[in-house]
C-alpha cells in the first residue's frame, strides 16, 4: 500500500496513543503484538476514545460489526451509519473519520494484510475481498443466519486473542479468513455487475486516483494511464457511479487536503502545494466548494473539537 508523502499514516500503536486513554485500561484489552492484529468488543474500545477522530489513515484494515445501537463513520468522501447485523470495512490507507461518544455494542477487528496470507489462504487477499479495496463497498448487511455465524467467529477470535495475542496464528488466520468469506457471500458491489467493462475501467480509475492524486489532476492524465480516450473514461465512470471523473478527482484532492490539515502543521499554502496547487486561492475555492468552509476554518474546527 503506497504511503502518502508528508501525511502521517497511523499504525495501531500511534493511533491509540493519540486518540485513546487511559493507557492502563487500553493495555488490558490489547495484547503487546496488536500492531498486526487485534480484536475487541466495540463497547470496550469506544469508551476509551477521548476525542473525535479527524481525517486519518491507517496501515491496517479495520472491520466494525454492530450487534446493538448504531455507529457512524466517514469513509472516503461518504458517511455511513450501520445498525444491528451490519458491518463497515476501512481498507488500509483509506481516509476515515468518526465522532466520539456513540453508544453501541459489537466487535472491532484490526488486521494487517500479512495476517491473511500464507498457509491457510492461497489467494491474494485484496483480490479475494473487494471490501478491502479502496474502491469497494465498505458496508455489508448480514442476514440473521450469517450474522449468527459471524458472531460465533468473532467470539472465537476474541477468546484466543485475549489469552494468547498472536501466539497462535494457526488459529487466528483461518478463523479471520473464514469470517471474511462468510461476509463476502452477502457483499453487494457499489456498481451494477452487468456493466463489466465500465466497472473495470471505473475501479482502475479509482485506484489510480488514490495513488496519483498529488500529481495528477486532469481527466486526460488518467485516460492516458488507462490507454483510453477521455470521453470513454467520462462515459464509463458516469455510467457506473453517476459522478464524473472530474468530480472524483476534486473529491480526492479535498480528502487529501483534509488529512494534511488534520495531521500536520503545514500552512494552508504548503498544504495547497502538497496536493499539487501553486495557486492557494484556487485551492481554497475548491476546498470550500466541497466542504462548505475554508481550509483555515476546517483546521480551526478540528483544534476546537
Amino acid at each position: 500500500m503506497p504511503v502518502k508523502k508528508g501525511i502521517k499514516v497511523y499504525g495501531p500503536d500511534s493511533f491509540t496513543a493519540r486518540f485513546m486513554q487511559p493507557r492502563k485500561e487500553l493495555d488490558s484489552i490489547l495484547r503487546p503484538d496488536f500492531d498486526k492484529f487485534f480484536i475487541v468488543k466495540v463497547e470496550d474500545m469506544y469508551r476509551l476514545v477521548t476525542q473525535s477522530v479527524p481525517a486519518s489513515r491507517s496501515t491496517n484494515h479495520s472491520c466494525l460489526f454492530i450487534t446493538s445501537g448504531e455507529a457512524s463513520m466517514k469513509i472516503g468522501s461518504e458517511l455511513y451509519t450501520i445498525h444491528k447485523n451490519e458491518m463497515l470495512f476501512v481498507p488500509a490507507g483509506q481516509v476515515f473519520s468518526f465522532k466520539s461518544g456513540e453508544v453501541n455494542k459489537g466487535y472491532l477487528c484490526n488486521f494487517h494484510t500479512d495476517i491473511l496470507t500464507g498457509k491457510y489462504n492461497t489467494q491474494e487477499p485484496l483480490k479475494a475481498f473487494e471490501f478491502l479495496r479502496v474502491w469497494g463497498n465498505p458496508m455489508v448487511s448480514l442476514d440473521k443466519q450469517t450474522a449468527g455465524f459471524v458472531v460465533h467467529l468473532f467470539k472465537r477470535l476474541l477468546f484466543d486473542y485475549s489469552r494468547n495475542g498472536l501466539r497462535n496464528p494457526e488459529i487466528i488466520q483461518p478463523y479471520l479468513t473464514t469470517l471474511l468469506f462468510e461476509v463476502k457471500q452477502l457483499y453487494k458491489p457499489l456498481t451494477d455487475n452487468h456493466q463489466t467493462a465500465a466497472i473495470n475501467i471505473t475501479n482502475r480509475f479509482k485506484e489510480l486516483v488514490f495513488t496519483n492524486i498529488r500529481t495528477r489532476h486532469l481527466v486526460t492524465d488518467y485516460a492516458a494511464l488507462l490507454n483510453i480516450s477521455p470521453n470513454h473514461l467520462n462515459k464509463s465512470v458516469k455510467a457506473v457511479t453517476a459522478k464524473s471523473p472530474a468530480r472524483w478527482i476534486d473529491e480526492a484532492i479535498v480528502l487529501e487536503a483534509k488529512v494534511l490539515l488534520s495531521q500536520s502543521d503545514l500552512t494552508i499554502s504548503e498544504v495547497a502545494q502538497e496536493v499539487g496547487f501553486e495557486d492557494q486561492s484556487y485551492f481554497t475555492r475548491l476546498f470550500k466548494k466541497y466542504e462548505g468552509i475554508t481550509p483555515t476554518d476546517f483546521r480551526r474546527k478540528i483544534e476546537l473539537s
